[in-house]
């Protein structure tokens, strides 16, 4: 179809308009009587960009942002599960604050990384003026045990040692301080103080690393009960507007249970520990499928109990193991000395005669076992990357590591429907294989990419920045 102009204008300069997509497009046409001009049109729009690719998937159980674990807070910072430490951390990022847990004298829970105080604590300092506390050190040597499972080298050590020194009387737990056999005589116990007298007389103290790591604040912050801990947790989840977790372990179950049984925390048989863990949960609206709060355990019994108690909140088996063979990358579990006891089988499994180690957890079959209880396991870094020296060289340590690669266990968990969160890292050059060269980020980078679902880590603002890294290269 073909469109008419309009007559000319009676005057020298004429316009002619056209609308034009919705626009009004003016055309002037020069002097003295040319004819018409037609409309004028817009340049052509530049071509749209092209759509942004799709972000990689992340690797983890449930496509979910990798958690940031404060380790015991901020303790590459400031003394460990100390207040100041766990506010760092939240406000450093951290998604979930972790804490150890114990029971005092009067039967509290308080957050605290070992029982035995002179290493984590400022108590050796205090006792030198404090009469009273000097004279609670805890002197009785422990007395070794036959174990039940066949005595053989495979197995580990024939006996270990045991704080019940008289099988007699279950009071007698109190004199000695062995913890899962391990020897801590001339040292302090934390169930030898009540809340009230920790709060008075003791202070946190910097722990690992504490060679390299600020030490201005050791003995200046007080030690903190778990209810101060979900506070500071609730707190900083208000002022932040995120979602921050708390995540409480059963430190040394056995040996805390008949500690608080002697203390007349619960009787002959009972669970003090996880009871008081329980009953905290279901004060504060934390025993729920969804409620903020992981709970964890090395001990499958703790948890298992747990579970048989009400248990409703998230739970996390963790795993332990002594040694990293670098020529093959797999664990070493037997040791020659009491860690085969602490760290290379849960303590409870050896009470009971069953001479597995940790890494049976982590066979497909045993992992089907931990979803029957947990949600997920926590295991240590080197069981999740296979740390190797190529060419093996004897007598290399992590300092030589120039080969890492992701074992089956993430794949493995995942399949068996298990979150990952794996332990612990830290900046300081001595735990940094030597593939990282130094650089921690480097660290969190390859376990990110692996799939891993969560990381503690001793420093919650390296592994924030971190994880924003790897975000970015995922396209997020």
């Amino acid at each position: 179809m073909t469109s008419k102009l309009p007559a000319p204008a009676p005057r020298p300069l004429r316009a002619a308009f056209a609308a034009l997509g919705g626009s009004l497009v003016i055309a002037a046409c020069g002097g003295g009587g040319g004819g018409a001009i037609g409309p004028v049109l817009p340049p052509a729009p530049p071509p749209a960009p092209a759509p942004a690719p799709a972000p990689t998937p992340l690797g983890t159980l449930d496509g979910s942002v990798p958690l940031v674990i404060g380790h015991r807070g901020l303790p590459g910072l400031f003394p460990e599960e100390t207040q100041k430490a766990y506010e760092a951390a939240a406000d450093a990022g951290a998604d979930s604050l972790e804490t150890d847990l114990h029971l005092t004298k009067d039967c509290v829970l308080v957050a605290r990384h070992n029982p035995w105080l002179s290493d984590n604590t400022d108590i050796a300092d205090v006792a030198k003026t404090n009469a009273t506390v000097n004279a609670r050190k805890r002197t009785v040597p422990g007395v070794l045990v036959d174990v039940k499972y066949p005595p053989i080298e495979a197995n580990g050590p024939k006996q270990y040692l045991s704080d019940l020194t008289d099988p007699k009387d279950p009071k007698s737990v109190l004199k000695s301080l062995i913890v899962d056999g391990e020897d801590h005589t001339n040292d302090w116990s934390i169930t030898d103080f009540t809340l009230a007298e920790l709060k008075q007389w003791i202070h946190g103290t910097t722990y690992d690393a504490k060679d390299e790591r600020p030490t201005d604040l050791n003995g200046k912050l007080p030690i903190l009960s778990f209810q101060e801990v979900i506070d500071i947790m609730r707190a900083k989840a208000k002022a932040t507007g995120r979602t921050i977790t708390v995540y409480p372990e059963t430190k040394n179950p056995i040996w805390n249970n008949a500690q608080a049984i002697a203390n007349g925390c619960g009787p002959a048989g009972s669970h003090p520990l996880e009871d008081a863990l329980l009953k905290a949960m279901n004060a504060n609206d934390l025993n729920r499928k969804d409620a903020p709060i992981f709970v964890q355990s090395f001990d499958p019994v703790s948890l298992k109990y747990l579970r048989s108690a009400g248990l409703k909140a998230r739970a996390v088996q963790l795993v332990d193991g002594n040694a990293i063979d670098f020529k093959t990358g797999e664990m070493i579990y037997v040791t020659n000395d009491v860690y085969t006891f602490v760290d290379g089988r849960p303590y409870s499994w050896t009470l009971a005669g069953d001479p597995r180690w940790f890494g049976a957890m982590l066979t497909p079959a045993g992992l089907a076992e931990v979803k029957t209880y947990a949600d997920g396991i926590g295991p240590w870094k080197p069981q999740v990357m296979a740390h190797t020296i190529v060419p093996f060289k004897t007598g290399g340590t992590l300092a030589d590591v120039n080969t890492i690669k992701p074992t089956a266990l993430i794949a493995d968990a995942h399949k068996a429907g298990l979150f990952v969160h794996s332990y612990t890292f830290r900046n300081e050059q001595k735990y940094l294989a030597g593939v990282f060269k130094k650089d921690p980020k480097a660290e969190y980078l390859a376990y990110f990419r692996a799939g891993i679902d969560g990381v503690f880590s001793d420093f919650a603002n390296t592994a924030f920045a971190a994880r924003q890294d790897y975000l970015k290269e995922t396209g997020r």
